[in-house]
């Protein structure tokens, strides 16, 4: 009689669509290629729209990220709804040195929640460029105001240094995962007879 050995299933990778939403030039291509490649791009060529993959590892649990590097919104830009279908979060760029890049994300936030027709979906707002000090127009405490107020996380960034690159990109699926789990049922203190 042959013994075999007891084998724990293996979860395959849960995939998880995050799209990087901002104004032109505050550096979602730079974070981006620094996650998923480990290298900094310092050229600025404008994005018209890349998608990567990487696998994330998230409390036990390995997901396949698929990664939308999209082009520069403006106010003027036409929310393209194909950032809205089977996207299961948004990480909101924008540049510490940038007050108008700072507004965009709102603007931005506003588009998705009504082509959503949602008031709340997976959001991380993240301040890049955090290296650049002497340039800073958005203080840390700006960022952190906003994200209470939409009730999501942020953090800062530098994609030039690798400084919380990773973090955003957990953080992120943080966010798509509490928004995914399905709540307990309630348990009844009523015993029916």
């Amino acid at each position: 009689m042959s013994s075999s050995a007891s084998q724990t299933p293996t979860k395959s990778p849960k995939l998880r669509r995050i799209a990087l939403l901002g104004s032109r030039a505050v550096g979602k291509s730079s974070m981006t290629i620094q996650f998923v490649e480990n290298v900094f791009v310092d050229s600025y060529y404008p994005t018209i729209e890349n998608t990567f993959t990487k696998p994330i590892s998230h409390q036990g649990q390995e997901y396949q990220a698929e990664i939308i590097d999209t082009a520069g919104q403006d106010e003027f830009s036409i929310f393209n709804g194909k950032h809205a279908l089977d996207i299961h979060g948004y990480i909101l760029v924008y540049s510490v040195t940038s007050k108008l890049s700072f507004d965009m994300i709102k603007i931005i936030r506003d588009k998705i929640l009504n082509y959503t027709g949602t008031d709340w979906v997976p959001i991380v707002i993240v301040g890049n460029k955090s290296d650049l000090h002497g340039q800073r127009q958005i203080s840390t405490e700006e960022g952190e105001e906003l994200a209470a107020l939409w009730n999501c996380q942020s953090c800062e960034t530098s994609a030039k240094h690798n400084e919380n690159i990773g973090r955003v990109f957990e953080l992120m699926i943080g966010e798509i995962e509490k928004s995914t789990s399905v709540p307990e049922e309630p348990k009844s203190e009523c015993i029916i007879l």
